[in-house]
């Protein structure tokens, strides 16, 4: 096997990397049904999910859910990030793993925001990306299960 590693332009290699099968890049409705999967696994809250591609141009999905407390919500936002790293897809980023308020995953193409119940009526974020573009008339998101 060989390993190749990569410092600034300079290539090293060494046995054992390059043999290794890279994983395939998940879509970002695999990438949705991954995260919906792992946060109702660990009896996550009022998950909802918002079709935010129309609207953005960071991502593609939006996922919006809550905790019981704040451990709960650490657990969530991590259970997220370890079955996506088993998918082969590291996250981009995670926020607020140290406050456990408001927890957010970047995925990529979909953000996962996990709140406590107080921090999600406070920020209203469904309200605020179910807004139509130019209508000023609210969309329904969809909501999936509780």
């Amino acid at each position: 096997m060989m390993y190749r590693l990569t410092l600034n332009t300079t290539t090293y290699t060494e046995p054992g990397l390059i043999d290794k099968e890279t994983p395939k890049k998940l879509t970002p409705e695999q990438l949705r049904e991954l995260a919906c999967t792992a946060l109702e696994s660990m009896k996550s809250v009022d998950l909802t999910v918002i079709d935010v591609g129309e609207k953005s141009s960071f991502a593609d999905w939006m996922i919006v859910v809550s905790g019981t407390s704040q451990r709960h919500v650490k657990s969530l936002a991590s259970e997220v990030v370890d079955q996506s790293k088993k998918a082969g897809n590291r996250p981009l980023g995670v926020e607020g793993e140290t406050d456990g308020n408001w927890i957010l995953v970047d995925l990529g193409d979909v953000l996962v925001h996990v709140m406590t119940r107080e921090a999600r009526e406070f920020y209203s974020l469904e309200k605020l990306w179910q807004v139509e573009l130019g209508s000023g008339q609210l969309q329904p998101v969809e909501s999936v299960g509780s």
